[in-house]
């Protein structure tokens, strides 16, 4: 059963159930992933259809002798400042939906990759809410990247302490994410949010 090494004398032991799965492929893993970044896209672009492109009232020219084309208004799509077919409105549905079982399976995958890469590891961190305590608290356990501090109770003195420090994401431990695991240099539980891992991540479907 694979254990991480934390502050106490005694390493407490990952739940096999968690972090030691069997991960066939990563087509779940994809899917969770992809549907992460779905769900957080906005529909920010926007285009104007011919009617609603200012101008082109006027019709360019007589619609017979002059020899061009007919053309009833310079708002037509073929023309440059003309109006878009078929583009971006800004009422988009990007997201993506994925089952509660599939999410949970997906994070146990994700954190079996990570505990296989020796990026776990529990250690609690203790804090009065300055930035500089967690910042040694880094540097003392060499983690200088991406970090992922998933916790039982984000208490205020740990936000503040976490909020300025640049590749430092604190999250409860129910928000975890396929996303934000796989993208972590080093992923650091609390030992009370082990439990609480277990428990979510293994709960019984009705």
């Amino acid at each position: 059963m694979a254990t991480t090494t934390t502050a106490a004398s005694k390493a407490p032991t990952l739940p096999e159930e968690v972090f030691a799965v069997e991960v066939k492929n990563h087509e779940l893993l994809k899917l969770a992933y992809d549907a992460y970044l779905a769900n957080n896209r906005l529909a920010s672009a926007t285009t104007k259809t011919r009617g609603e492109v200012r101008g082109g009232g006027k019709k360019p020219w007589a619609q017979k002798g002059t020899g061009r084309a007919r053309f009833g208004s310079s708002r037509n799509p073929i023309w440059r400042g003309g109006g878009i077919v078929f583009g971006p409105l800004g009422n988009e549905n990007y997201t993506k939906k994925i089952s509660t079982q599939a999410k949970r399976q997906a994070v146990r995958q994700a954190l079996t990759l990570a505990n296989e890469a020796n990026k776990v590891h529990v250690l609690d961190i203790k804090t009065t809410g300055k930035t500089s305590e967690v910042i040694k608290f880094l540097a003392d356990n060499n983690f200088t990247r991406k970090v992922l501090i998933a916790v039982d109770e984000k208490t205020p003195e740990l936000i503040r302490a976490t909020n300025n420090i640049q590749n430092v994401l604190l999250v409860s431990t129910k928000y975890l994410n396929v996303y934000h695991i796989l993208n972590a240099d080093a992923i650091v539980l609390s030992s009370a949010s082990l439990p609480t891992l277990k428990s979510w991540l293994i709960k019984e479907e009705a």
